[in-house]
């Protein structure tokens, strides 16, 4: 069974940055596309960032782009997300996910992490 373990959210003003980190344990990483979605009140889960299983390719949503990085470091069975030039839209519950199948669906989520921006 694989666990996802987010970290590295908190409170954060606008215009600042926070890097969040997904330790991964009791599977493949290495072969798994990684993700983040995020969450806001009221709001639907939203996709935000994907990264490939090499990491050779990454895929951001539009709002997020120029502004979020995601990155991997299979070693370490870790995927990260720096996110700069954060907006207090951006606040929400940010979720790591694995996907088997190439980012079609994600059999794995973690617990989530809350990332709130300060306006």
């Amino acid at each position: 069974q694989v666990q996802l373990v987010e970290s590295g959210g908190g409170l954060v003003q606008a215009g600042g940055s926070l890097g969040l980190s997904c330790a991964a344990s009791g599977g493949s990483f290495g072969t798994y596309t990684m993700a983040w979605f995020r969450q806001a009140p009221r709001k639907a889960r939203e996709f935000v960032a994907r990264i490939t299983w090499r990491g050779e390719y990454t895929y951001y949503t539009d709002s997020v782009k120029g502004r979020f990085t995601i990155s991997r470091d299979n070693a370490k069975n870790t995927v990260y997300l720096q996110m700069d030039r954060l907006k207090p839209e951006d606040t929400a519950v940010y979720y790591c996910a694995a996907s088997l199948d190439y980012g079609l669906s994600y059999a794995y989520w973690g617990q989530g992490t809350q990332v709130t921006v300060s306006s």
